[in-house]
């Protein structure tokens, strides 16, 4: 083979060997939640014969610590979800109630929808309890992606036997992630939509989630409002905040 071609195949696979999965997971996932933020957030879950619409607000620092507050409909306004480093509380304002959330309702639907507890409360991580591979790269929606390989570290306590990841890398956006039972069984498609920029960063201000096993399901998780910049004061992440916010 000619060595000039041969150099110049190698340079120009270099950006892709060089890239490091768990920095591409941990920049895209920073780019989302960032050192602090505040937001507004509706989620519609549909299925074949009905749909409903959770209005919610969510405050977060950091990836440790988040605050989640439905707004409406009425029947579950005022119900509120706390994460504390590893810590999942609710907040039931019809017995006025704190309910500490067992590891093992991590894998249960969240208000209803195809989300799961933690998906939305995110009590896992995606940088720090799994091991990250790089598969390669792909192309979705015109956009090409780093394919990453997820597998659970063997002490951290997940859901999912295996998360496949597709990250924009042109701006580190999540556009596309496969989640994999212990069998290696594919259980749910996760999508990111309607890219845009909102809060000064360009981002997917839509996230659709797909339950394989049930066509017609979906849950459509979309923010209207994101804002990096406001403080966000400590207090918010405590038992006690979750009594009062508003």
């Amino acid at each position: 083979m000619n060595l000039k071609f041969l150099l110049l195949g190698f340079i120009f696979s270099l950006p892709l060997l060089g890239q490091d999965a768990t920095d591409i997971v941990t920049q895209a996932e920073n780019k989302l939640r960032g050192e602090q933020s505040t937001s507004e957030i509706s989620m519609t879950i549909k299925r074949p014969n009905w749909e409903r619409t959770i209005r919610m607000k969510s405050w977060s620092r950091g990836s440790e610590y988040s605050l989640i507050l439905i707004t409406s409909p009425a029947r579950d306004k005022g119900t509120v979800y706390l994460k504390k480093q590893k810590e999942i509380y609710n907040w039931i304002p019809s017995i006025e109630r704190n309910v500490k959330l067992p590891p093992s309702m991590m894998m249960q639907s969240w208000m209803g929808s195809d989300f799961t507890n933690d998906d939305l409360v995110r009590e896992s991580s995606l940088v720090k309890d799994y091991n990250h591979k790089l598969l390669g790269e792909v192309a979705i929606g015109g956009r090409k992606c780093w394919q990453i390989e997820l597998l659970p570290k063997t002490d951290a306590a997940v859901v999912w036997g295996k998360i496949i990841l597709h990250i924009d890398q042109a701006e580190y956006i999540q556009l596309r992630s496969e989640f994999y039972d212990e069998e290696g069984d594919l259980v749910n498609l996760m999508e990111g939509k309607n890219i845009r920029e909102i809060g000064g960063r360009t981002l997917a201000t839509i996230t659709i989630m797909k339950p394989v096993a049930e066509p017609g399901n979906m849950t459509i998780l979309e923010y209207h409002t994101l804002d990096f910049e406001t403080t966000v004061p400590r207090e918010y992440f405590t038992t006690q905040y979750m009594k009062r916010v508003r």
